[in-house]
């Protein structure tokens, strides 16, 4: 059991991807990430409607951008990719688990960050990985 003083955040978590997934399933991880052609030790999610968006638009799978709530089985942290040294503290309340998330609901309507918004991201993301810069840290 986590006591009280050690949760970092009570959510409502989000988790965005492109999964055509059910209410009930489990996001576990050791599957193929949605940013690279690897498995993930860890299932990422965060507590921001915002930071939901991009993790459904900048997935790599051509279908269409999801959104779940989710519910974290597990003790989770910090996801070391978006705090610390690229932005101080947690400001889009980014996580990571090596326990499953269970899948409680899924946005119906949200709206989307523009395609110049999009578009902008994809152009950094990809000029990150040009100059060897893009990596997660799993």
């Amino acid at each position: 059991m986590i006591a009280k003083k050690d949760i970092l955040d009570n959510g409502p978590f989000f988790h965005g991807t492109k999964a055509e997934l059910n209410i009930g399933d489990l996001l576990e991880p050791q599957h193929i990430s949605n940013y690279q052609d690897k498995k993930s030790n860890y299932i990422y999610f965060t507590a921001t409607l915002d930071a939901a968006k991009w993790g459904a638009e900048l997935a790599t799978s051509k279908s269409k951008e999801r959104i779940y709530i989710v519910e974290p089985l597990g003790e989770f942290e910090n996801d070391p990719n978006v705090t610390d040294k690229k932005f101080p503290g947690n400001p889009t309340r980014s996580y990571r688990s090596k326990s499953p998330l269970k899948i409680i609901a899924e946005l119906g309507t949200w709206e989307r960050h523009s395609d110049e918004q999009i578009n902008h991201m994809i152009a950094s993301i990809n000029k990150l990985r040009e100059e060897g810069k893009f990596v997660i840290y799993d």
